[in-house]
């Protein structure tokens, strides 16, 4: 199956622990591991303030994951996320170019 480059960003409740959020990024990556995405890349952003309020919440944990992946693996990731409660809102987009390497996971705070 063709893989094409995804970049999905999705943020996570504000109100949860240093361990709940890291087993929350962990649980993901394993989930595009499982459904064969390849070149996975993470990038934590941290706590930033919203637009507007989600959920009642005011902040939230921003995590970029740039990854190459059939979409079979785009619509399945994002049906986790909907059903998920840690995490207020996700977006994929289609990239244009492909990811060629795993970059190293960043952690800006």
């Amino acid at each position: 199956m063709h893989k094409r480059p995804y970049e999905t960003i999705y943020i996570l409740r504000p109100d949860l622990g240093d361990q709940e959020t890291d087993a929350a990024i962990t649980k993901y990556q394993a989930r595009l591991q499982e459904l064969e995405a390849e070149s996975i890349s993470i990038k934590h952003w941290g706590r930033r303030r919203l637009a507007y309020e989600i959920k009642k919440h005011r902040e939230g944990v921003y995590i970029q994951i740039n990854y190459n992946a059939p979409s079979t693996t785009v619509e399945l990731l994002e049906k986790d996320m909907r059903l998920s409660d840690e995490v207020l809102r996700y977006l994929t987009v289609l990239l244009e170019q492909p990811i060629l390497a795993a970059e190293p996971e960043e952690s800006a705070a």
